[in-house]
């Protein structure tokens, strides 16, 4: 996924997030339950895995989020405007890799990283953000004004980039309160967080028995404090909202597949058309066999489907999970996978489950023809948790616990779940948006979508894998896995993120939309 989140400085940020989750019974059958508010994690009973990091040092870089500052770009200049943001995102990336290929010369100089990381940054990105500026104005629209004030970035230190605050082995950061999340708390506008672990890492260098950099085994996460034995962490999962006798009550679901093709790339057709390699990690795809970056409303219908109803060729993608094992994958050296961090064996989801569901207060209308939806943030790790809508878990646990800025550690016989629960309410008009968010929103925590949305299926999906159980001895995490992502995100849980494009035929959008409007279940 693209960068474009909405970046939030206050203190505590609040929203109400709807999302579901699917449960897996014995017996080969599924129930899905939804629940209302994202189930983020309280890790009462966690085990303390926080060491000092080598000096403070600066782990990654964060620079304010341009794109969710542009919610009104004239639709004459979005593929110009969205190249000059996929050029901030590479701005972003490169600065980030000379950070991690200069530690000696930081260690000798306590001015390197500003001096000859984040002042140059600074002026480039304040040249891309005058020409952003230039192409609204050109055709009659507005630039926001705030724009020139977000060309600065800053070095973040390591024990301020886990995306909520451990104290003692309890997460501060995600609480739930009636039903609203509680986003992760900040000082000073810097993420804080788990800090930076020490002792043994896999393929990173060490003085002093300390890691110089932020662990994994290219030196950008996840460390220790990244995982949490799921069989410790006390349930989170809110009750779903009562159902009135309006509400929509049936699921339609299509079967897709797992991409055991191996059907990959690093584009982001939604937030980066037309550049190659603007997402900066590797993506599954399931249903569309033809997304790339150079793909559009003229040719999503001319691609083939991996899904056994050949009606939907609807474009779902999401970044790979990886084990940190050493393997040297086939994208080692390519731009998107080893050379930006994302490194280690590409783990195929064992189950695949998409299913729309609907709304326990209303029915709901068809999805438009190529509407998009981004769920999630792909930079929650500098963004902080407003837009955060990870959710992890085990087989078996799924119904009582569901994390957020952590991975699990599952027990013997338990596997790795990602449940992703999109935006189910639209408002009514566009496709997408210059941000590509307001133009869909989460019902609230009862379930009702807000000013004028309309409540439309909502999309839920569960990506089940067969992970080796990571360990952590002495601070330092072994057999570590990972979601894909930016380079500077450091390989956070709660980055996880999933993206959509609803392309139908044969009026597969108004059946979706009549099963679930009737309550029966369809595929």
């Amino acid at each position: 996924m693209g960068r474009n989140t909405r970046k939030r400085r206050t203190p505590l940020a609040t929203k109400a997030i709807a999302a579901s989750a699917a449960l897996a019974l014995g017996g080969g059958g599924l129930i899905w339950a939804n629940f209302y508010a994202s189930a983020h994690e309280s890790n009462d009973g966690g085990w303390q895995n926080q060491t000092k990091a080598a000096s403070a040092q600066v782990a990654t870089i964060s620079c304010p989020d341009v794109g969710q500052k542009l919610t009104d770009v004239p639709n004459q200049a979005r593929t110009e405007v969205d190249g000059e943001l996929a050029t901030l995102d590479r701005q972003i990336t490169d600065a980030y890799q000379r950070l991690a290929t200069t530690r000696d010369a930081q260690t000798r100089d306590a001015s390197f990283v500003q001096n000859s990381i984040l002042q140059p940054l600074k002026d480039r990105r304040q040249a891309i953000i005058d020409r952003i500026q230039l192409e609204i104005n050109r055709i009659g629209g507005r630039a926001p004004d705030s724009l020139d004030t977000l060309a600065g970035c800053t070095g973040t230190p390591a024990n301020q980039t886990t995306g909520g605050q451990q104290q003692g082995g309890q997460q501060q950061g995600d609480q739930q309160q009636g039903g609203q999340q509680q986003g992760g708390q900040q000082q000073g506008g810097q993420q804080q967080g788990g800090q930076q672990q020490g002792g043994q890492q896999q393929g990173g260098q060490q003085q002093g028995g300390q890691q110089q950099n932020n662990g994994g085994q290219a030196g950008n996460g996840p460390n220790a404090a990244d995982f949490v034995d799921i069989t410790k962490v006390q349930p989170n999962v809110q009750p779903k909202p009562r159902k009135n006798r309006n509400a929509s009550t049936g699921t339609f679901t299509t079967r897709c597949g797992v991409n055991a093709n191996k059907n990959f790339n690093t584009d982001n057709v939604i937030v980066a058309p037309g550049v190659t390699n603007g997402a900066h990690h590797t993506h599954d795809y399931v249903g569309n066999q033809k997304i790339n970056a150079f793909s559009s409303n003229d040719n999503f219908l001319q691609g083939a489907s991996s899904c056994q109803n050949k009606n939907d060729l609807s474009a779902y993608y999401w970044p790979v999970l990886r084990l940190q094992d050493g393997t040297q994958e086939f994208d080692q050296n390519r731009d998107g996978g080893g050379k930006e961090g994302n490194v280690g064996k590409i783990l195929t989801a064992q189950q695949a489950q998409i299913k729309y569901v609907g709304s326990p207060r209303s029915k709901v209308v068809a999805m438009p023809q190529f509407l998009r939806i981004i769920t999630g943030d792909a930079k929650t790790t500098t963004n902080g948790l407003a837009n955060a809508n990870a959710h992890w878990s085990c087989t078996g646990f799924e119904n009582k616990v569901q994390l957020t800025t952590q991975y699990p550690i599952c027990p013997q016989g338990s596997k790795v779940v990602r449940t992703f629960a999109f935006q189910s309410c639209w408002d009514g008009q566009n496709a997408d948006s210059a941000n590509h968010r307001t133009h869909v929103a989460f019902a609230d925590q009862n379930g009702n979508c807000q000013n004028g949305f309309k409540a439309i299926p909502q999309l839920t999906m569960r990506l089940v894998y067969d992970v080796p159980a990571p360990t952590v001895e002495n601070g330092v995490v072994k057999n570590a896995y990972a979601v894909d992502g930016f380079p500077e995100q450091l390989h956070k849980a709660a980055t996880d993120h999933d993206d959509f494009i609803s392309i139908t035929t044969g009026g597969l959008a108004n059946k979706i939309a009549n099963c679930v409007n009737r309550g029966q279940n369809c595929s």
